[in-house]
C-alpha cells in the first residue's frame, strides 16, 4: 500500500464577491516532491480570471496523469524486452461529455503516443502494439478509473 497526497491552496481575494460567484478559482497545488503548480478551473467551464494567466486544470491534469502513467509503463516493459526507447512524446486528449448517468464526465481519453527507438533492435508494429496493451494493463491510474482509453500508437 502506497499513500499519495497533494495539498490545495486557495484564498478569497479581497475584491471578490464570493456570494455572486465572481471570485478567482485560481489555486496552487503543492507537491511532497517540492513542487507547486498553479491550478484553476478549466476555461471550458470558469473563464480564467485575469489574475490567472497561465494555469493547468484538473481535467487536463487528469488527462495528463493517464497518460504519464501510461508512458512510465510502457518505458519500464519496452526496457524489459530488450527496446531502447529514445524519444516519446504523446499528445492525448480527453472528451468530456455527459455519461450513461447524465453527469458531466471525461468519458473518453485518447493516448497517441509517437515513439522513437534506438537502431540496435526495433519493434514490429505488433510488438509496439503488445507494449502498449501491456502498460494499459499496468497502469494504476488507467486501473483506478471508469472512462474509455484508447491508444493510437506510432513509430517514428
Amino acid at each position: 500500500m502506497a499513500e499519495y497526497t497533494a495539498t490545495i491552496r486557495w484564498q478569497l481575494d479581497r475584491e471578490s464577491d464570493f456570494l455572486k460567484n465572481r471570485y478567482s478559482r485560481g489555486h496552487i497545488w503543492s507537491f511532497d516532491g517540492g513542487i507547486d503548480v498553479t491550478a484553476s478551473a478549466s476555461p471550458h467551464v470558469v473563464p480564467l480570471p485575469m489574475s490567472v494567466e497561465k494555469a493547468v486544470d484538473p481535467e487536463e491534469s487528469f488527462i495528463a496523469s493517464v497518460a504519464s502513467c501510461h508512458m512510465l509503463w510502457f518505458l519500464s516493459i519496452a526496457a524489459q524486452k530488450g527496446f531502447v526507447v529514445k524519444t516519446y512524446i504523446d499528445d492525448a486528449s480527453g472528451i468530456m461529455r455527459k455519461n450513461s448517468e447524465g453527469k458531466m464526465a471525461i468519458t473518453s481519453i485518447m493516448l497517441c503516443p509517437r515513439t522513437k527507438f534506438s537502431n540496435e533492435k526495433l519493434p514490429t508494429l505488433s510488438e509496439l502494439e503488445s507494449l502498449h496493451h501491456a502498460a494499459h494493463e499496468s497502469c494504476f491510474i488507467a486501473n483506478s478509473i471508469k472512462s474509455e482509453i484508447h491508444c493510437n500508437p506510432k513509430l517514428e
